[in-house]
């Protein structure tokens, strides 16, 4: 890959983008590196926790804007799929059965905070700026929107996608967009957290807690608690609740 790279070390999955003269900016192959990079993290049997991170200053300036001037000559369905294209891959990131934690080390603009917003956890220094700045240059944060709103809700949602103004890291913070602001050493905290949830967690269950959260939200009260009560039913059948039960009724440590 060119523009993105995967390594994996201590159970961790390092997703990162490598554009860093173009900020990190979106482009087509950029997102399909992308999509291919998270695909080798689910195929990766040694790998518990995935991180998502970038080289430069930025983290991604959103959609590279040369690249979307040239798509002003293609026509609907041409703009379709490549609209498409970048669906998947939010899709991919906000349904993946590993947890995907954003490692965020500077500006995370329009397209930037949309990867911010599908990962599970992001953690941020604290100079970096997010915001969803479409409207600003006459397009619409369309896609993000979707799991914007489901984030951090209709009316927050609504005044950083109407207003396309930036806000800080603790702002992201107080806003539901990120979960916290390291004043330390970005990566190693990132790591931290993410062997705490490695060692403490089954893995089995985070992703099915993950599915559940995915598809439980357009649910109807009543479907959403029958979905509830199968996946409880299913979760006591599997090997891990067994270990976890095992480990705990006999007071030994278990090692996921």
């Amino acid at each position: 890959m060119e523009f993105v790279s995967y390594k994996s070390e201590n159970r961790i999955g390092y997703v990162t983008l490598n554009r860093p003269d173009k900020r990190n900016a979106l482009n087509h192959k950029v997102v399909s590196e992308l999509k291919e990079a998270f695909t080798l993290g689910v195929e990766d049997s040694e790998v518990k926790v995935l991180v998502l991170k970038a080289e430069g200053d930025a983290f991604c300036a959103g959609a590279d804007l040369a690249y979307l001037k040239h798509l002003q000559q293609n026509n609907f369905v041409e703009n379709l799929e490549d609209s498409n294209h970048l669906k998947e891959l939010f899709l991919q990131i906000y349904t993946l059965p590993k947890v995907v934690i954003a490692s965020i080390q500077g500006h995370a603009i329009a397209g930037g905070s949309g990867l911010a917003t599908v990962c599970d956890y992001a953690l941020s220094v604290s100079g970096a700026k997010f915001g969803y700045t479409e409207v600003r240059i006459g397009f619409i944060p369309a896609i993000v929107m979707v799991f914007l709103i489901r984030k951090i809700g209709e009316q927050k949602a609504k005044d950083l996608l109407l207003s396309g103004r930036l806000i800080t890291a603790e702002e992201a913070v107080e806003y539901g967009l990120i979960n916290k602001v390291v004043e330390t050493n970005l990566e190693t905290e990132v790591e931290l957290f993410a062997q705490e949830l490695i060692n403490k967690n089954s893995a089995q269950s985070m992703a099915a807690t993950k599915q559940m959260i995915a598809n439980v939200q357009n649910l109807s009260l009543e479907d959403g608690l029958n979905l509830a009560a199968q996946q409880n039913a299913k979760a006591r059948a599997t090997d891990d609740c067994k270990k976890g039960i095992a480990a705990f009724l006999n007071k030994d440590p278990v090692k996921w």
